[in-house]
């Protein structure tokens, strides 16, 4: 091959021209190059914030947004909530940080969030207090603290039928039993706890085992045979056992 056949290599710089195929490769590479040191310049111009903590208040002042709840006490429950103070006041104070007093006035319990206290734990501190005044005991009603899945579910002996008199009384004998055997036993075989108060019926579990139990009260109470509701309860309860 001859020198004159080499090729010559030209230093002169190629301009950036669309319609010239031999440029596009560098238009392209250029264009690249461009819009990263635009971005780059974007983010120098972009204002730095601090970031936001649970104890920014939404309305932007910086500081926390207080929250209260107001649970008033029936004339029943006042002796009981005397006597169980100390063991109602442990949970709310040690675990979800919430500041407590009984208004003598009002006969109602206080509770007020605090600096170190979570966002929900009021609410929390509320449904908790809301189920010891419906009858359950502490022990029962702290799961609602340990546990997410657990509610409370409440309704009338007369929104499954309308009954008045002695047909009324009969019914909720019925649901009770004697000395509370049916009721035990529709808690132990649902794992839910349910308080009979006059007319008013509350369970508290988790929502499948609620359905179960509840379906056994309306049946008592639609006048089912105490053993024909035991034995559907149980196959109920023994199948959703082995589904889960």
């Amino acid at each position: 091959m001859t020198s004159d056949d080499q090729m010559q290599i030209d230093d002169t710089p190629m301009d950036l021209n669309p319609s010239n195929p031999g440029s596009r490769v560098l238009l392209s590479s250029s264009i690249v190059s461009t819009s990263a040191c635009d971005s780059d310049a974007v983010d120098d111009n972009l204002p730095s914030f601090a970031p936001l903590s649970h104890t920014s208040a939404p309305d932007g002042s910086g500081g926390r947004v207080t929250e209260y709840r107001r649970i008033r006490c029936p004339a029943h429950r006042l002796t009981p909530l005397r006597n169980d103070w100390d063991l109602i006041l442990t949970p709310l104070i040690n675990y979800l940080h919430l500041q407590v007093r009984f208004n003598t006035k009002t006969r109602s319990v206080e509770l007020k969030s605090g600096g170190n206290t979570e966002l929900g734990s009021i609410q929390k501190g509320c449904d908790f207090v809301t189920a010891y005044m419906m009858g359950f005991e502490v022990a029962d009603a702290v799961a609602l603290l340990r546990l997410e899945d657990l509610f409370v579910e409440s309704f009338n002996v007369t929104d499954v039928k309308m009954l008045r008199g002695d047909h009324l009384s009969r019914a909720i004998g019925r649901l009770a039993g004697q000395d509370g055997k049916t009721r035990f036993a529709i808690e132990n075989a649902t794992r839910t706890r349910i308080i009979i108060a006059d007319q008013r019926i509350h369970m508290l579990g988790s929502y499948a085992n609620i359905r179960v139990a509840r379906n056994a009260i309306c049946a008592l109470i639609l006048g089912a045979p105490p053993g024909k509701v035991y034995n559907n309860m149980r196959n109920v309860a023994k199948r959703m056992s082995e589904r889960y």
